[in-house]
């Protein structure tokens, strides 16, 4: 069972930090969305922490927070105001911005040789997909049906484009992938019936593909396209775990006033403890 998970909160936040004169929002998530620190938008706590929380109610037990090297406030707030007591904390650096494939090999770089997940600083997954995700030590990725992100998870049809989509083989293993297919893509065809959002099982040749990918149009070293480079020489199988259920995504202002309801709502419900 893999009991580490590296959570990429280096990203500069563009989208965050963008103005929106329609989105209501309290004036500590006001100040954490003006610098872009996503993870760290105070829901009665930071995101973050529900992230960490659900890590742990699955099982995880270590965790490594990519942070770019002036995120003091994100080490501060884990290793002297708040640390957690279910998980240890530790921090990896990604000097530069440099995507996503990038993030995990400077996550590796403090992990080691052994399997370990990644995922979104500014996502909430289900418990029970990163459960199963980890339950075996091999190459996956959690497969999101389409019609349940959409009916669970308020997300707009047309963001299906931004994300990754998935094609599945019959046997489970993931055939192949596409990075964000921007307007070619119809969010209602069969094609984007499975969608990844980033909660991925990686393997040491996951991490070497991520070390040697090539920079993508968007100017980015991106973990995807790594995952597409070890499908298309065939040297490591990868898992695609099929989940129905609903991913919180903090990716805008607007989705702030939202996310904080259902969150909220969660924890008023005992599903959601400290971590």
């Amino acid at each position: 069972m893999i009991t580490t998970a590296a959570i990429l909160a280096r990203g500069l936040g563009s989208r965050m930090r963008r103005a929106d004169g329609e989105a209501r929002l309290e004036p500590g998530q006001q100040a954490a969305a003006d610098v872009g620190l996503k993870g760290m938008i105070p829901i009665d706590r930071p995101f973050l922490d529900y992230v960490l929380s659900t890590l742990a109610d699955a099982g995880i037990t270590q965790v490594v927070l990519v942070i770019g090297p002036d995120h003091t406030a994100i080490r501060d707030h884990y290793t002297r105001i708040a640390p957690p007591v279910r998980v240890r904390v530790r921090f990896a650096v990604q000097q530069e911005p440099l995507g996503t494939a990038d993030a995990v090999v400077a996550a590796a770089e403090v992990i080691g040789e052994v399997p370990f997940l990644v995922l979104n600083a500014d996502n909430h997954y289900p418990a029970d997909a990163i459960r199963a995700l980890a339950a075996h030590e091999s190459a996956g990725v959690a497969a999101f049906d389409r019609d349940a992100l959409l009916a669970d998870g308020a997300i707009e049809p047309t963001r299906i484009r931004q994300f990754a989509v998935l094609e599945i083989a019959p046997d489970g293993l993931l055939r192949a992938i596409v990075e964000k297919p921007g307007a070619a893509l119809d969010p209602a065809s069969d094609g984007a019936r499975w969608v990844s959002m980033n909660l991925w099982a990686i393997t040491p040749a996951l991490v070497q593909a991520c070390r040697t990918v090539p920079r993508s149009v968007r100017g980015e070293h991106e973990l995807p396209e790594a995952v597409a480079a070890v499908l298309a020489s065939g040297d490591e199988p990868v898992r695609a775990l099929r989940v129905s259920g609903a991913v919180l995504d903090l990716s805008t202002r607007a989705d702030v006033p939202a996310v904080a309801a259902r969150l909220r709502a969660m924890q008023q419900a005992g599903l959601i403890v400290q971590p």
